[in-house]
């Protein structure tokens, strides 16, 4: 961040729609970091204690909100100079969480004065999809921009960070199994540090006119498969698994058989976007035009990867390497 985007938001009220999250609290800090003031709203803002900590004396506000009841919205989004919708789910009614929902959402914050909307949807969003996921975030996209033209369609590939539910998933599995099933090894993907996603979605709130009406592609600076990611994990946690790349459909039927179980790695939905890959069409604007420089994975994999080696800080990477 360069000195004179310090304090570009200073005194701004920013809503973080389902902001409890992952990508929220990282979003929270960079615009807390700008000089914005934050709304916090969830249905579970309990989540979001840790962000109160991010900012000063009453930068915070925490409220309790469901997207499905827009009377909630209605009171949150009072007052907000800008808002940002990160609400996604891969389960429940999704068309009234991210995809109608969305555009309601929009509806309501032009209401009620906010010169800004950001819209974070995924690079898997299709109308033709027979998931529902990617359906309804296609959907989406089109219900906020009928409601708010002028806002800002940010779709991520997979997310990665330090705390996320992606990395540390594989990093888990490798490190308590001496053999390790992979699930559409050949499949590419373009992983985004969550920072850069939050610095994007601050550059666009500080210069809505810039970027309004506008869709663009989050992805990282390289292109990989679930293979390659497994193996770089491994590398990095001084672990040596074997590595069994299943054919599709063993895959399939695993994730059919067990993804309704609680605590089941993945869903058949989420195989079936898996197997599609997650990878920057190119047609679209992406990072570099929202002025965020990406970065990859290889510069904090080795770091974040200690605490699953054997010995922890202690441990060595000889074995790996």
């Amino acid at each position: 961040m360069s000195k004179d985007m310090v304090h570009d938001l200073e005194g701004q009220l920013i809503a973080l729609v389902g902001g409890s999250g992952f990508i929220g609290t990282h979003v929270a800090q960079a615009l807390l970091a700008r000089g914005a003031r934050l709304r916090v709203c969830s249905r579970h803002p309990e989540r979001a204690f840790r962000i109160k900590t991010l900012g000063g004396l009453g930068k915070v506000q925490l409220v309790a909100v469901d997207v499905t009841k827009p009377h909630t919205l209605e009171v949150a989004l009072t007052g907000c100079d800008a808002v940002v919708n990160l609400v996604g789910a891969f389960k429940g009614k999704l068309d009234a969480v991210q995809g109608s929902g969305a555009g309601q959402l929009a509806a309501i914050a032009r209401a009620k004065g906010a010169k800004a909307f950001v819209h974070v949807s995924a690079i898997g969003a299709d109308a033709g999809s027979s998931v529902a996921y990617a359906s309804t975030k296609a959907a989406g996209e089109t219900a906020v921009l009928a409601a708010f033209p002028e806002a800002v369609v940010l779709r991520p590939s997979v997310v990665f960070g330090e705390d996320d539910a992606f990395i540390n998933l594989f990093a888990g599995l490798i490190a308590s199994a001496p053999v390790m099933p992979v699930f559409a090894a050949d499949s590419r993907f373009q992983p985004v540090f969550v920072d850069d996603v939050a610095d994007a979605i601050a550059n666009a709130i500080a210069a809505p006119a810039s970027f309004a009406g506008q869709t663009f592609e989050l992805g990282g600076p390289e292109v990989i498969t679930i293979g390659d990611l497994n193996r770089r994990i491994a590398k990095a946690s001084a672990r040596t698994p074997l590595f069994l790349a299943l054919p599709d459909g063993v895959s399939a039927a695993f994730a059919t058989l067990t993804g309704w179980l609680p605590g089941a790695p993945m869903s058949r939905d989420q195989w079936t976007l898996l197997r599609k890959g997650n990878v920057a069409s190119g047609a679209l604007p992406g990072l570099a035009e929202l002025g965020v420089q990406a970065r990859p994975l290889g510069l904090f994999l080795d770091r974040w990867m200690v605490r699953f080696r054997k010995a922890g800080r202690f441990g060595s990477r000889t074995k790996a390497a």
